[in-house]
């Protein structure tokens, strides 16, 4: 389990300051800086000896991704100033993560047939050809942002008791010292961060951000989303596996009806979007991830493969629904200096 959260956890707790870092180092070469560390962290995942080195090698990573997402959404707003033309962009990067998360499991599931390392190997091509683009790209304007060392420390002591305990927790339980400490540590955290981020003069989560209507909307949105967009596949592809029986190719092909679906519909979310408007499409989806993942909770016993497949369906509706016009809104409702 360390090897999938250690990644998730350095990358949740290091995105906010690399938001401050892009600002000050430019985005471009923030993206760029991310980037070729994301490589040389996959290189050291696929030839990792054993499994401390691949945990180690996934902290980076996280690390790594943390750096090239703000900075990433920096540069499209930077490309297109206008906001439909920004939105259609928002799309088509959307449409890269949701195809990339529901394709995971097939591609992984694939690749695993000759080497697990190839699910790692395989990124650094892709890593090299986007800093071969990212060479033509005109640099990014720069302005001093001071580093919030109090919001970066109590964050990471926040997320890091919130994930040891959530994952010790199932094999020692939820009484076991370790966990409760872990938990406490995480709470203690936690107030500290909402009390720096109300007295430091340069806050990582200004409080002015969210006396918006939009942001709090779209990070509750968000919120929602990842929890079961990202979470089904994590959860389902252990079922499948372990309780179902499956390989790593069959979990994947039971995806492969919810890939396609969320692939199909993205390229068009844009045009819904002006039509029918954002929080329209919103709605939709959530509701219908809701729909999908409900049914799937409620489910008394063991149903037939090609069912949950089905069901899944409807969750993969939520990433082209969801998650462009979410981030087109944020984006839009936030002042070029955030």
């Amino acid at each position: 389990q360390w090897v999938v959260d250690g990644y998730t956890l350095m990358f949740a707790a290091l995105l906010l300051s690399a938001g401050s870092l892009s600002d000050r180092f430019g985005a471009r070469r923030a993206f760029g800086a991310g980037l070729a560390v994301f490589v040389a962290a996959s290189a050291a995942c696929g030839l990792a000896p054993a499994i401390g080195a691949l945990v180690a090698a996934r902290f980076v990573q996280g690390a790594a991704a943390a750096a090239m997402m703000p900075s990433s959404m920096a540069l499209v707003g930077q490309a297109y100033p206008d906001p439909v033309r920004r939105a259609r962009a928002v799309a088509v990067w959307a449409m890269g993560g949701a195809v990339a998360s529901s394709a995971g499991p097939l591609l992984g599931g694939v690749l695993t047939l000759a080497s697990w390392r190839l699910i790692f190997v395989i990124n650094v091509s892709a890593g090299v050809v986007t800093l071969l683009l990212l060479s033509r790209v005109q640099p990014s304007p720069r302005r001093p942002a001071p580093f919030d060392w109090a919001g970066q420390v109590t964050a990471v002591l926040a997320m890091g008791g919130l994930t040891y305990g959530a994952i010790e927790a199932g094999a020692a339980g939820f009484t076991a010292p370790r966990v409760v400490a872990a938990f406490a540590v995480a709470a203690a955290a936690l107030a500290a961060f909402v009390a720096a981020q109300a007295r430091v003069a340069h806050p990582m989560a200004p409080s002015d951000l969210f006396r918006s209507r939009t942001v709090v909307v779209t990070v509750a949105a968000g919120f929602a989303f990842i929890v079961g967009y990202y979470g089904l596949p994590f959860v389902m592809s252990l079922y499948l596996q372990q309780l179902r029986g499956l390989s790593a190719l069959g979990a994947g092909l039971v995806f492969l009806p919810m890939m396609l679906t969320g692939g199909g519909l993205t390229p068009f979310i844009a045009r819904l979007g002006e039509r029918f408007g954002s929080r329209a499409l919103i709605v939709t989806g959530l509701l219908a991830m809701t729909a999908g993942l409900t049914m799937i909770a409620l489910l008394a016993a063991p149903v037939p493969v090609p069912v949950l497949s089905a069901l899944m369906i409807l969750v993969g509706l939520g990433g082209p629904l969801v998650m462009p016009p979410v981030m087109a809104l944020l984006l839009q409702a936030l002042p070029a200096r955030r």
